[in-house]
């Protein structure tokens, strides 16, 4: 199979050693995606294209070629080919008819020529013509129309080789991995981040993830997973990292310590001063956010510029002006719906009247009473792991039982926010139920009697499954997660 790779149409523009960088680099970046399927591709980069060429036969694994072409960033499109040395116009028409005969009885149809190369006695449009009345006439087409044709006959002259098109594929656009700098995602794996990432990537920049862990174990497997895809598909030419930093310290520290209204922003500024640090430990220049201007309360452009007050570097959002549909529908088209869908949003969840006004003072002095040190251990324990071992991580994972009714001798754990379960108390007749706030579950679990089963509950059963299956890959094998049949408990007990 020979293709002809059409480069993102800026790389053209730029300057002859900046675009002749760019094309050598989109050139490594498709011999490595493609290594694993054809370790003896030949690519040969020319001024605006790269030729490419594979003795490959299997249609499966050449479907696969295609695929992995058409999610690297840089390529614009790629047309399958077959190559011939130049002939004179009729020797074209022969070439043209070999491939188009059986296509053009009873259509209209238009020939497109492009031509390169100053050594022809003809040019683009003699070729046209002359190829469109021999076609017409060997293969009883009904017509020629150039507007709306229902076959193109399409071919390409460079210099004196003519390769003649049967079959056009899009590609992402964009500059290829590598030929810009790189840049730290934080992620979440919901709709927001993955789309972010994938923007960030398209545009060429290498892209290493960032992940505060607010919910343990399963969520950090999960964002795990979906920052594998994304790299997966298109990004596998190099090597990123992922960096998993224990944020459940951080978050209990902000809700025992600073007002309820000023949470998110101080969370928010909490995250940044922690990725700006491990940016600089791995010379990244760059932060990268999902934020959209008012999507929610943390990011209204007063809020905004107070928490981007908490770092010097550099805070991209590629997503700022963004309508949600328009970020959900993007996620649909690069595969990263269904993770954010089962994806909790844990910065949602910890104010109930956020401020959408923040005053820098007023921040200032809230984080007067929070202790720093807690934030450096975070730093501390931040996991890095190279993004081609992350599937290691996620072959070790656990199933979670869940039970509809407790037993006699179990106790329940309620980890809701200390603020519904305060208002909305769980109460179920002759069984002990604890309070144990989410972000305080996994240190203060190790503490409960070893001897008996605890079964954790929180109101949609995200939260507690998440927990539980942290607590059973820690090796605490006495967890469960409880998920009452009815959503009716006993009168006066709260919401299920």
């Amino acid at each position: 199979m020979k293709l002809i790779v059409k480069v993102f149409p800026e790389i053209t523009i730029k300057s002859t050693p900046v675009r002749k960088a760019f094309i050598r680099q989109l050139t490594k970046n498709i011999r490595a995606v493609l290594r694993d399927l054809d370790p003896d591709v030949r690519l040969q980069g020319v001024w605006d294209n790269i030729e490419l060429e594979t003795t490959v036969q299997d249609p499966a694994l050449l479907d696969q070629i295609r695929q992995r072409l058409s999610c690297t960033p840089g390529i614009t499109h790629f047309l399958e080919v077959h190559e011939y040395p130049l002939g004179d116009l009729d020797d074209i028409v022969e070439k043209c008819a070999a491939h188009y005969a059986d296509l053009l009885p009873g259509k209209v149809f238009a020939v497109r020529c492009k031509r390169i190369g100053k050594k022809h006695p003809f040019s683009s449009m003699d070729v046209e013509r002359h190829v469109g009345s021999r076609l017409r006439a060997q293969c009883a087409a009904a017509g020629i129309e150039l507007k709306r044709p229902q076959v193109e006959v399409r071919m390409e002259i460079r210099d004196q080789r003519l390769f003649v098109i049967h079959s056009q594929h899009d590609g992402l656009g964009g500059y290829p991995l590598g030929a810009l700098e790189q840049s730290l995602v934080l992620m979440s794996g919901g709709f927001d981040s993955t789309v972010a990432a994938y923007q960030m990537m398209r545009r060429g920049l290498m892209t290493h993830f960032c992940f505060f862990n607010l919910g343990g174990r399963a969520h950090e497997l999960g964002v795990m997973e979906v920052a594998h895809y994304l790299w997966k598909k298109y990004g596998s030419s190099h090597r990123v990292l992922f960096i998993s930093v224990p944020f459940e310290e951080v978050l209990g520290e902000i809700l025992q310590k600073v007002d309820n209204s000023q949470m998110g922003v101080v969370l928010k500024r909490m995250m940044l001063r922690a990725a700006a640090r491990v940016a600089q430990r791995l010379s990244i220049d760059a932060l990268v956010t999902g934020e959209a201007l008012s999507q929610v309360s943390s990011q209204t452009l007063t809020n905004l510029s107070v928490i981007d007050s908490a770092t010097d570097m550099l805070v991209m959002r590629p997503l700022i002006a963004s309508h949600k549909q328009d970020i959900i529908d993007t996620a649909h088209e690069i595969g990263t719906a269904e993770f954010a869908k089962n994806m909790p949003e844990y910065c949602g969840v910890i104010s109930v009247n956020p401020t959408t006004k923040a005053r820098g003072y007023r921040i200032e002095k809230e984080e007067a009473r929070f202790d720093m040190d807690i934030l450096e251990r975070a730093l501390e324990n931040a996991r890095r792991i190279s993004i081609d071992h992350v599937i290691d991580e996620l072959s070790r994972d656990v199933q979670v039982e869940e039970v509809g009714e407790v037993l006699a001798g179990q106790v329940v754990v309620d980890i809701r926010h200390p603020d519904q379960s305060e208002d909305e108390p769980l109460l179920i007749e002759g069984i002990e139920v604890r309070t144990l706030p989410f972000y305080a579950v996994n240190n203060r679990f190790k503490e409960l009697d070893e001897n008996r089963q605890y079964l954790l509950y929180c109101d949609k059963g995200v939260m507690s499954r998440l927990h539980a299956h942290h607590l059973l890959c820690e090796g605490h094998t006495n967890v469960r997660v409880y998920r009452p049949a009815s959503r009716t408990l006993e009168a006066g007990s709260g919401k299920p």
